[in-house]
């Protein structure tokens, strides 16, 4: 991504120069930057509030809950791990914080429900279909409050930031979908594998 950011710039300012609007593209790079700075001090602000509801959520039970109400489908996804894994408990977890739009608070709690999978993966030199079947999943992102979108438009100055919220319950949802259906129909290509420990 360096290098693109990197070619992008360039290219912006040969093309600048050649059509005789360099001044242009160094005003376009100052506002970018100071606007960048203002985003940045606004994401800390509605990201610290919103870790702190998950925070106040997790301690208080609610997050726990939720996990609890989707176990059953996260086992029926993910049938190759065994019922009992600290697994299913993790995943559960992690898209819950997801679907909050927490993903910086998701992460360590993706990061260990991977570790758990690869503790029942046989063949340790690639992944599962359960870990690409997690991979999928917690890429495609399914959110039912995009709080770090909501904080971005929130730092540029935009009036209702929180009418994104339909379009991105909707976007997610189906992407949130066709990553499942699209793991599945992988998995057919390739002999599930049992659930096992460390080999």
């Amino acid at each position: 991504m360096n290098y693109i950011f990197y070619f992008l710039v360039v290219i912006s300012i040969i093309a600048g120069a050649v059509n005789g609007r360099l001044q242009d593209v160094v005003n376009a790079i100052l506002t970018g930057a100071e606007l960048s700075v203002k985003v940045a001090f606004s994401l800390i602000g509605i990201m610290a509030f919103w870790l702190g509801m998950m925070k106040i959520a997790e301690k208080c039970g609610l997050i726990a809950l939720i996990a609890k109400l989707i176990k059953p489908v996260t086992k029926k996804l993910f049938d190759e791990i065994p019922q009992d894994s600290p697994a299913v408990g993790d995943i559960a977890m992690s898209f819950a914080a997801n679907a909050f739009g927490l993903t910086n608070a998701a992460t360590p709690i993706g990061i260990k429900a991977m570790e758990e999978l690869q503790h029942h993966n046989i063949n340790k030199k690639s992944a599962s279909n359960a870990m690409c079947m997690f991979l999928a999943m917690n890429t495609a992102g399914f959110q039912l409050i995009p709080a770090t979108v909501i904080a971005v438009l929130i730092g540029v100055g935009y009036k209702n930031p929180t009418s994104i919220i339909a379009p991105t319950l909707v976007v997610t949802a189906i992407t949130f979908t066709c990553s499942i259906l699209l793991a599945k129909l992988f998995q057919s290509f390739w002999k599930p594998q049992k659930a096992g420990g460390d080999e």
